[in-house]
């Protein structure tokens, strides 16, 4: 099977990490401190993008009208369950 992620990015992810741990790493916009683990792998990865590493795509956000029609589905099978039950 073939590495999700390159070495190189790797590195990046055990940096942020290590920064993260040691309570140095910064968010990019705000400048806040960073102290999810979530995060810090997404800006080790996004540095490690920056430079050309072996790194998927980030996945599409999701447009206004499909996270609208989700809810509507969401909606409806709740109120399918709720009849279910009674």
């Amino acid at each position: 099977m073939a590495r999700k992620y390159s070495k190189t990015a790797s590195a990046d992810v055990e940096r942020a990490m290590k920064k993260r741990n040691a309570g140095t790493l910064k968010s990019g916009g705000s400048g806040r401190t960073v102290t999810s683990r979530k995060q810090a792998i997404a800006i080790g990865l996004s540095e490690a993008r920056r430079e050309g590493a072996k790194v998927p795509k980030q996945p599409a956000k999701k447009t206004a009208s499909s996270r609208a029609a989700a809810k509507k589905s969401a909606s409806k099978t709740r109120k399918t369950a709720k009849k279910a039950k009674r």
